[in-house]
């Protein structure tokens, strides 16, 4: 009797999934989660330095806060979040005696072309993107530049 029980309800739960009233065939589409939830601290969607509309100084400053700052920390001083877990450790953009060993054109290189390509950290990725968005990579020199001593 239990077995009898058991397959009825088992044939009654499947007819009521599978047959329903038909409308419902395809998967719900996916959804962004619950409304509530948290926005995950991973990577973006839009791309770093390449997909953001703005003034150029704005979206340098965007691409340095979600990008360069990672590792060479909001203080210019190679103290980023992931800066602790790189070897070598970031450039110190505050440091005199390397700003004034730099050209704007170093780096600008450094940052098109990323630290293995300059003979440094492979860790640097390349920001290729910024070719196309000259102004956008001069307002980053900008930035760096800024960290250095006070003319």
């Amino acid at each position: 009797m239990r077995s009898l029980l058991f397959v009825t309800s088992f044939v009654v739960a499947t007819i009521g999934t599978q047959g329903g009233c038909g409308k419902n065939d395809q998967p719900p589409p996916p959804t962004s989660g619950s409304p509530r939830a948290t926005p995950e601290s991973g990577p973006s969607t839009r791309p770093a330095g390449g997909g953001a509309e703005g003034a150029p100084s704005e979206v340098a400053a965007a691409m340095f806060r979600d990008v360069c700052a990672t590792c060479h920390g909001g203080s210019g001083k190679g103290d980023g979040p992931a800066a602790e877990s790189l070897s070598p450790r970031p450039r110190n953009y505050t440091d005199p005696a390397w700003q004034a060993s730099v050209t704007d054109d170093d780096i600008k290189k450094i940052i098109l072309e990323g630290g293995q390509a300059v003979g440094k950290s492979a860790m640097m990725p390349a920001q290729a993107q910024l070719k196309a968005k000259p102004e956008v990579l001069a307002e980053l020199v900008k930035i760096i530049r800024a960290y250095g001593p006070k003319k």
